[in-house]
């Protein structure tokens, strides 16, 4: 691959991590996926939103590569699609001065 297209390509994965922190109902769900997977009802309530709004959230963060389901009987649990955007989230944390 081309170095432009790989800048591109990189450019591309930062603007959908910068696009998932951009809302803080998002950033405050990755930050609860960090510390454990999670079920859609839960999350809501842990978080203090509607189910509707948790969906369309969830919704925005998996089309961005950051969560992933993994269906469990008539309910589906929610993920980090990586512990590596659980290990980003720390670092960016770090760097921020949390």
């Amino acid at each position: 691959m081309p170095a432009a297209a790989a800048t591109a390509t990189s450019a591309e994965a930062l603007a959908r991590f910068g696009h998932a922190l951009s809302d803080p109902t998002r950033a405050r769900l990755l930050l609860a996926l960090r510390d454990a997977p999670g079920y859609p009802a839960d999350l809501a309530d842990r978080l203090g939103t509607t189910r509707q709004n948790l969906s369309n959230h969830l919704a925005c963060l998996r089309g961005c590569g950051l969560v992933t389901t993994a269906p469990e009987g008539r309910r589906v649990r929610y993920e980090l699609a990586d512990e590596a955007v659980g290990h980003a989230l720390d670092d960016l944390l770090q760097a921020v001065g949390s």
